[in-house]
């Protein structure tokens, strides 16, 4: 097994995978030869020899940065490398050098430092020394990786002796050999109904123990810098080091090294010392004049390395709500006076040319393409990090405005500019001062998102929230292109090409913008529009009205103030939806009555039925800058071609068919296009084409009289979206929820979930009226309460931010800590002047006579919480739903005052000292200054693209979707591969790319891999998305399942409790994941805790999905299981039956799988009979012999927890198959009649192992059986069941396993690959069952009806697939979502019970033969014809 696993994940655990990421086999894709690496060998510098594997790709310099990560090299830097006797070019290939063949030897050389080359060999020595652990990413807010410090395992003898622990690959190996006699019962804590939530067992402390202290000091001497004359003679630095055995002694840094020289404290000689000798690595130096150091310094280097992926500094910073338990260090830190950390932020780099070099790098192969994605992130990142630290300078006083205006102060530091914003009345104050900062970063970010759009460029953008002041951070524009010494020339000379006030001119330059301009308004859905400029003059414009294009010095062009770039929200527009914006005021009221007389079904104004009475809309907000989401448009524009093809459809029905009015040559076909354009409000009535216009009710634009028509079909489309939100949309939403497994868990996830949809977080409390008005408002009851909790958070976050507003910096610990306590404790009120002594004795004499005095310090938990309400109402049109205080909350939906606690922070940024905090506590206030350790600023930037890895791990979706597993596995590897060349695997899709990697080797058996590939899909998780991040939680229940399967049971045990941890943090005990968690508990733990686990696991999926739910189902299996290991066959019939009911409500009577379980429930009852029989004869050895006969084995927990956990699923679909037929029939008549042949393809058919033949021709939902499913038969004997094996898409495995909708067909007509994908079905498989034994036989004559041949001629036909795609979507019930796919329930490994259905049936995916269960339930299919979860 350790073999297996070092091989499986070996790829990323040496050190030379931050640059290579992969060896030569799992380049798939991009070395198509598997001899795309080789062995070197390295000599010279003072190292041993040694090997290296390296890429033929690599440059130069990428095998220099691996040597650099190596332990033989490591710390030595500024090194070059020699290969027959000649340096070698950092930037030439390795396969372009003559000679370098596998065993070459090539050389180190030591080059001559420079100042800064000098200084960042001292940073990379200090980073070898420090020793960072999990504590030192607590102090600097980091979310840590905690999966080492969780499975690492206590040992004893030499391992123990290790300085720095063990690596995750050898803790998990040791801890595997100890598994089978290790089984503690989880602690109370972690119990169903345990209402105990300990923070403390969050963050477990490092099983790493404190690294030695290797030297007393290191810092800068008294004598630096050097004097000039010193400085001519090549002294960079003074360094003074106090050696472990007290020695002092100062140190030159120079260009050929370091050497000692004769200084003291008392007296300056910079003359090597005698018999010092001139070393060019740092550490060698050491060594030599310390031998204490050069001991511990070996061990060092020789301790086992955590893999890259643990040690790496993440991309952008994920903030850990908690820090350590003590607020100050526990150890002397002997490094942070040398200075080299400050010297780089000396520096001011230019921001802006950085962004725009890295953009305008070649793109013409992979390997630049993956250099420009890598160069891209490395930039922006940084950006971030800079703007970080200036949020915090700038806010703590240490930089003075540039400008004079105290509204608006502007600040220039690190190469940044940034700014708060003027507060304009016309946007609303200090509100739509913040929407327009946000929506300035999400309209530069939809523009730097456009693909083949090189040209137009927009500045590095990024907003962050500090100490409640949100600032704007920029890269500083370059200037105008021409003369700017003359004030009197026109725009166009000063590089002003495009905007109101450019004024009319015509060149070159502004043509080209014109065109990048048009051609993003395209990709934008966006109309070309004319407005009346301030001057009178007509402007004709493809952005909102703000926006400027500049042609800059630097010869590029840019667009800038985009924040009002997405349609604005007419449901919040309402002094904008009674009166015109057109200067004709009686020509617009005779167009808008002529066509409110043709619109049916609507009322004046556009909007539906008694809308405003339904939803109150449209009202006023706080800010006039509501804008639709990009993700709305896109739904909006699918929505309307559908309703344009069902129009079409429906008029040429009226003419006399479809397929006459398709072969006739009349205007027919014409006219009905025409027609349904206008009906749709298509801005074109010769195609269908969906555009909207950004300035149509917006505040102080106008539009021409020429313009009146447009503006009011403008005025129509931007009504009608918003009503779809509240039409579509949000019901939607919460049907997806009733369905949803794998709901959000707190306010993040429910954010993605609504956002995906194009759902803005006004609407929560629309969402709040959607969810109470719903039938099953008790099982949406943890959405509500998510959505309760949102609204509260987020009003008290802009309470919050005013708060801050009034305390000045030394009181902010206290501040914060008694807002918390005043927003969490009922009625809290703070301690009355008369008991200042008091409560000076509780803070040890640190004296709080000061904050008496203080404005904040007076605020109660009453009037902060009618503060809170009041936003709530104002902000979410919401009425009495958070009640008087914060116990309300609590009572009525179930909050946890720990969660609220946790979404706060993470808001806020605020950092709590890691300790148990009990929140209910009214004598004490529960939270002190001492606990707030820092606020950390929460920052919002730019996602740079990963091109080239998304396609690879999107195409391994759709395969994953058909059922293509071996295609889908190459894939992946070539994903996670270009994962690990762009960002080192620290993204967020390299998560879910890992995770789905993990579980499509499993389905294959390769349970090594498996293993491998989760264990880094958790440690990314934690440290990109936070470790307590609903993500992070799915990724440990997946891990657990992995685990098992290896056989390291309490690994696995270890995983699912951690997973219950989390989740019980976040959200709290009543969540449909935690029922899931709860089946996996149930089956891996032993003891009397099992019972527990299992009994709530049926309680939740009872209590959200029904008696009749698969889920509940299968605990009611689960636990008649256990209780028939247990003994207690009466208990067990009982819940066997409720499966039974269930599997008959749900399959019918002759469905295999009501079959199996009435033979299971016959089983239990003869063994009941049996017992009850032993009991009156008191024969106890017969009794154990028949417990002992249904005790579960390994595999079938193991099956049980792979179907619960959604890895394999088990689906089978009539209505997509029956919608298949259908089409496809509807398909070839429409061609036969347009007179085109039918190409012949015959059905692949290939031949399994055992002599088994099986279809491979998959479909956009895998295999489907025409009579899957159904209760008639046609041979009783023989029951025909259907058998897909699916995975959880990746799209799906975002943040909390919501759906992330894959590339759907392109919202103008075109039909996509997936729907010809979807259409291509050629063959459908039947699962005969025939005594236990699967044959996979191909139903040719089944599908001949049905499929018939492939037809890969492209037609236009577009208007019926569209057609079939809008009915298909209404047959789900969602018009924008994908469906779920329900889990199956498994089965009990006995013999003649279900573990005949487990074991014996294939894959039949054209690859082998897998274990799967046969257990069809009815999936959904979405619009693009394929199955998603």
């Amino acid at each position: 097994m350790k073999d297996k696993i070092r091989r499986g994940g070996g790829r990323h655990q040496g050190k030379t995978d931050v640059i290579s990421g992969s060896s030569g086999k799992n380049a798939v894709g991009i070395k198509q030869d598997e001899d795309t690496s080789y062995p070197v060998k390295i000599q010279g510098a003072g190292v041993e020899p040694f090997e290296l594997q390296v890429q033929r790709f690599w440059l130069v310099q990428d095998a220099v940065m691996t040597l650099l990560l190596r332990n033989e090299v490591c710390p030595r830097s500024n090194l070059s490398l020699a290969f027959a006797g000649s340096t070698l070019d950092p930037l030439a290939e390795l396969q372009s050098l003559k000679g370098l063949k596998p065993g070459a030897i090539i050389r180190l050389v030591e080059e001559p430092y420079t100042a800064c080359s000098a200084r960042l060999h001292l940073a990379r020595v200090l980073d070898l020394l420090r020793a960072s652990g999990p504590a030192d990413a607590l102090r600097e807010g980091r979310s840590p990786s905690l999966l080492e410090t969780l499975t690492h395992t206590h040992t004893t003898g030499a391992d123990s002796s290790l300085p720095n622990g063990k690596s995750l690959k050898r803790s998990l190996s040791n801890t595997k050999t100890e598994s089978t006699s290790q089984d503690a019962a989880p602690p109370e804590y972690l119990l169903p109904g345990s209402s105990e939530r300990p923070l403390m067992a969050l963050l477990p402390p490092s099983s790493q123990p404190e690294a030695p202290s290797y030297l007393k000091d290191l810092c800068l001497s008294c004598w630096n810098p050097p004097p000039g004359h010193r400085k001519l003679q090549g002294d960079f630095l003074y360094i003074s080091v106090v050696t472990a055995e007290g020695r002092r002694c100062d140190v030159t840094s120079s260009p050929k090294g370091f050497f000692l020289n004769r200084s003291t404290e008392e007296m300056f000689d910079p003359r090597p010392a005698q018999s010092s000798p001139l070393c060019h690595c740092f550490t060698d130096l050491l060594c030599h004049i310390s031998p204490a150091f050069k001991k511990t310094f070996t061990t060092i280097k020789n301790r086992s390395q955590l893999p890259p992926v643990e040690v790496m500094p993440t991309p952008y910073h994920t903030m850990s709500w908690l820090g350590p338990p003590a607020a100050s260090r526990t150890h002397k830190n002997p490094f942070s006076r040398l200075g080299v950390d400050e010297e780089a932020a000396k520096q001011t780099p230019d921001w802006n040319e950085e962004l725009q070099a890295a953009r305008d790098l070649p793109q013409g192969s992979l390997e630049e393409r993956l250099q420009k994605d890598r160069t891209l992130l490395q930039v922006n990142s940084a950006f971030v990090r800079a703007v970080m630290q200036g949020a915090e300078t700038v806010v703590d006083g240490f930089v003075e405005p540039v400008n004079g205006n105290p509204e608006d102060p502007a600040f220039l530091w690190g190469g940044l500019f940034m700014s708060q914003g003027a507060a304009s009345a016309m946007f609303g104050g200090e509100r739509g001062r913040r929407a327009a900062q946000r929506l300035e970063l999400k309209g530069v970010q939809a523009y730097s998102a456009l693909e083949g759009l090189e040209g137009l460029h927009t500045l590095p953008t990024a907003i962050v929230d500090y100490r409640g002041i949100r600032l704007s951070a920029q890269g500083l524009a370059p200037g105008l292109e021409g003369s700017e010494q003359d004030q009197e020339t026109t725009p166009a000379s000063r590089g002003l090409l495009y905007g109101v006030n450019a004024g009319p001119q015509e060149s070159p330059q502004r043509r080209r913008l014109l065109a990048l301009l048009a051609h993003a308004a395209k990709s934008l859905s966006l109309q070309r529009h004319v407005v009346v400029a301030p001057n009178g003059h007509q402007v004709p414009l493809f952005t909102p009205v703000d926006s400027q294009g500049l042609l800059g010095a630097d010869g590029r062009f840019y667009v800038l103030d985009v924040f009002r770039s997405f349609p604005a929200d007419a449901n919040f527009c309402p002094e904008v939806a009674t009166e015109s914006q057109t200067a004709t005021g009686e020509e617009q009221s005779k167009e808008r009555r002529e066509e409110d007389e043709e619109k049916k079904g609507c009322v004046k104004g556009y909007w539906p039925e008694n809308y405003h009475t339904d939803s109150g809309l449209p009202k006023s907000f706080a800010h006039s800058l509501c804008r639709l989401r990009p993700e709305l448009v896109q739904a909006f524009i699918q929505h309307k071609h559908c309703q344009f093809t069902q129009r079409v459809r429906e008029i040429l029905d009226e003419n006399g068919g479809f397929e006459e009015c398709a072969t006739a040559s009349d205007s027919r076909a014409t006219k009905a296009v025409r027609a349904a354009c206008k009906e749709v409000g298509s801005v074109s009535d010769i195609i269908f084409e969906m555009r909207l216009n950004p300035n149509v009710f917006s505040p102080g634009v106008s539009f021409p009289p020429g313009e009146s028509a447009s503006t009011n079909l403008q005025e129509r489309l931007l009504k009608e979206a918003a009503a779809f939100i509240i039409t579509h949309q949000i019901p939607g939403f919460v049907e997806h929820c009733l369905q949803n497994y794998e709901a959000p868990m707190d306010g993040a996830s429910l954010k993605q979930a609504l956002h995906q949809r194009g759902i803005n977080l006004r609407y929560l409390g629309h969402v709040i009226q959607a969810i109470s008005r719903s039938e099953h408002k008790e099982r949406l009851r943890h959405i509500m309460r998510l959505v309760v909790g949102e609204v509260f958070i987020r009003s008290t976050r802009r309470v919050f931010n005013s708060f801050l507003q009034g305390v000045d910096v030394p009181s902010l610990c206290a501040a914060v800590s008694h807002f918390l306590c005043c927003l969490l404790v009922p009625h809290f009120t703070p301690t009355p002047v008369g008991d200042e002594t008091k409560k000076k004795s509780r803070r040890r004499g640190r004296g709080a006579g000061a904050s008496d005095s203080m404005p904040w310090s007076t605020l109660t938990g009453s009037e902060l919480w009618n503060l809170v309400c009041q936003d709530a109402v104002e902000t979410y049109i919401i009425s009495d739903s958070l009640g008087s205080g914060p116990n309300h909350l609590v009572q009525h939906y179930g909050l946890q005052k720990l969660s609220l606690l946790r979404e706060f922070c993470l808001k806020t940024g605020v950092q709590l000292r890691l300790r148990d905090y009990f929140l209910d506590n009214q004598s004490k206030a529960p939270i002190g200054p001492d606990d707030v350790l820092n606020i950390i600023p929460v920052v919002k930037h730019i996602h740079m693209p990963t091109v080239d890895a998304m396609k690879a791990f999107g195409a391994a979706q759709n395969s994953v979707q058909k059922g293509l597993l071996d295609q889908a596995h190459e894939q992946l590897k070539e994903a996670a591969f270009l994962f690990g060349r762009v960002c080192d695997d620290l993204h967020p899709e390299a998560c879910y790319c890992h995770s789905l990697l993990a579980r499509v080797a499993f389905l294959q058996g390769k349970a090594a891999e498996a293993r491998s590939a989760q264990l880094k899909a958790v440690v990314i998780s934690e440290r990109v998305l936070g470790f307590d991040h609903p993500n992070t939680i799915q990724q440990y229940t997946l891990l657990g399942v992995f685990m098992y399967a290896g056989g390291e049971t309490t690994l696995a045990q270890k995983c699912l409790l951690r997973a219950r941890l989390l989740i019980l943090t976040v959200h709290g005990e009543d969540h449909p994941f935690t029922a899931t968690l709860d089946s996996c508990l149930g089956l891996v733990l032993t003891g009397d805790q099992t019972g527990q686990f299992l009994k709530n696991a049926l309680r939740l999926n009872t209590s959200f999905f029904g008696p009749t739910d698969l889920h509940t189902a299968l605990s009611q299996h689960l636990l008649a299981q256990w209780m028939c290991s247990k003994g207690d066959y009466r208990s067990a019939m009982t819940h066997e039956k409720e499966a039974l009911t269930a599997f008959t409500t749900l399959f019918g009577e002759d469905h295999q799988q009501t079959g199996c379980s009435k033979e299971f429930l016959c089983t239990i009852t003869k063994q009941a009979v049996q017992v009850e029989r032993s009991l009156r004869q008191a024969g106890a050895d017969s009794t154990e012999q028949t417990v002992e006969c249904l005790t579960t084995t390994t595999e079938t927990i193991l099956e049980q927890m792979v179907l619960m956990t959604g890895i394999r699923k088990v689906t089978q679909s009539d209505r997509f198959q029956e919608y298949k037929q259908k089409h496809l029939e509807l398909k070839a008549a429409a061609l036969r009649e347009l007179g085109i042949k039918l190409p012949n393809q015959p059905f692949a058919l290939e031949t399994l192992k055992g002599g088994e033949s099986s279809s491979d021709q998959e479909t956009g939902c895998g295999m489907e059986a025409k009579d899957g499913g159904s209760p008639a038969v046609e041979n009783h004997s023989l029951s025909k069941t259907v058998e897909e094996v699916s995975l959880e898409s990746s799209d799906a495995v975002s943040a909390n396993g919501h759906v992330v909708e894959p590339a759907e067909q392109t919202q103008d007509g075109g039909e996509t690959e997936n729907r010809e994908d979807g259409d291509r079905a050629a063959l459908d498989a039947v699962v005969k069952v025939v005594n236990g034994e699967s044959e996979v036989r191909a139903a040719g004559e089944e599908s001949e009806t049905n499929v018939q041949d492939e037809v890969k001629s492209s037609t236009a036909n577009k208007v019926m697939e569209s057609e079939a795609a809008c009915h298909e979507m209404k047959s789900d019930g969602e018009l924008n979502g994908a469906g779920d796919v329900t889990v199956s329930p498994s089965v009990l490994k006995s013999k003649g019970t279900w573990a005949d259905v487990v074991s014996k049936p294939k894959i039949a995916n054209g690859t082998g033969n897998k274990e799967t269960a046969v257990n069809g339930v009815a999936d959904k299919v979405s619009a693009n014809g394929v199955a998603e979860e």
